[in-house]
């Protein structure tokens, strides 16, 4: 049987993935970070809590990287964990620096000592490219990154490739570009809308405060995205990809179709609020899929309208539900809407 090692397993990649892995017949293993509240709330929801092996590792300690590793024995390692919010790497750059820069060398080492016959899998991000031109991106792009969050992972990034060319490890980044669902953390200003779509058809909240509505993003299907994770690292070669539907759409096309979902008018309750928009913007973002369809016959099954449209059903139906006073895993409950945090210096992650 083969065995996987997830970090960053409680996210909703991590999630997405472990459940596409273990229908594939792997023995699944994922790191998680301690926190005083606990945060399986995905795990749960996809009903695979109990069928996974949970270590605990923190990306700033590469002991616990080492243990991890000699735990699970992984033929395959996905390392998804990070500091992931663009917006908030504008408050805490030093921080994403070392859990999303220098958190994948120590990942990296830990596998070169312990196992270095595994696979690696790098979760990389579209943020790469920022406003470089073209404007579909390819795996030949230049770079400009425009945020800590960007940095970080361009180092990442490069140190993947130093160390497959360097090491002869098999380590291949993943480029994502954005990916949503309804596991999608209520910070992502997709769900932000999605959420706040369900509970204003319900009565209970009366705006969606948000900032720039004209920001251009390549959005996809997490569950389809992860599958092609699984994909890389099934090639024969380590290689890079760009992950992407190919095509874009702007924020005010999210928010226009999801409060259509719930047959309301987006201009009745929408509010732009300065306050969330990144001191460094990303204009837009498309990506250009064509390697990983030639090479590994991926293709995206949930496009644009689908993916808005499940992603408020599934919000409406957990409201209703909490509604009718039943309990069942989920994370809006304990999340405090932008209103009542101080803004600091970032905004909204597209």
């Amino acid at each position: 049987m083969a065995s996987a090692l997830i970090t960053g397993v409680t996210g909703q990649d991590g999630a997405y993935l472990a459940q596409l892995l273990l229908s594939k017949g792997y023995q699944v293993y994922g790191t998680f970070r301690r926190l005083s509240t606990p945060n399986f709330w995905r795990l749960q929801a996809l009903g695979i809590d109990d069928k996974i092996k949970l270590i605990s590792m923190d990306l700033n300690d590469m002991s616990s990287m080492i243990e991890a590793i000699s735990i699970a024995s992984p033929d395959e390692i996905y390392h998804l964990a990070a500091q992931s919010f663009v917006g908030a790497s504008f408050d805490q750059p030093l921080a994403t620096a070392d859990m999303s820069g220098i958190g994948t060398v120590r990942m990296l080492e830990a596998m070169r000592v312990v196992r270095k016959g595994a696979k690696f899998y790098q979760a990389s991000t579209s943020e790469l490219y920022g406003n470089s031109e073209p404007r579909k991106k390819s795996e030949n792009t230049p770079f400009h990154p425009r945020s800590p969050y960007a940095a970080a992972k361009l180092y990442a990034y490069w140190i993947v490739r130093i160390y497959r060319e360097g090491y002869g490890l098999y380590s291949s980044n993943g480029i994502l570009f954005n990916h949503e669902s309804p596991l999608r953390g209520l910070e992502f200003v997709t769900r932000k809308i999605s959420n706040a779509c369900a509970r204003i058809s319900l009565g209970l909240q009366d705006r969606l405060s948000i900032g720039s509505l004209e920001s251009e993003r390549d959005w996809g299907y997490a569950g389809d995205y992860v599958e092609c994770m699984w994909q890389i690292l099934q090639n024969s070669d380590p290689e890079d990809f760009v992950v992407a539907t190919g095509e874009s759409h702007s924020v005010r096309e999210f928010v226009d179709l999801a409060f259509d979902r719930v047959h309301l008018d987006s201009a009745k309750y929408l509010k732009v609020d300065r306050r969330l928009i990144r001191p460094l913007e990303v204009n837009s973002l498309t990506g250009n899929p064509s390697f990983a369809e030639s090479k590994l016959g991926w293709k995206p099954s949930v496009r644009f309208k689908d993916l808005v449209n499940l992603m408020v059903d599934e919000d409406v139906r957990r409201w209703r539900s909490w509604q009718e006073g039943k309990l069942f895993p989920w994370d809006a409950p304990l999340f405090l809407d932008h209103d009542n945090i101080i803004v600091g210096r970032y905004s909204m992650d597209r």
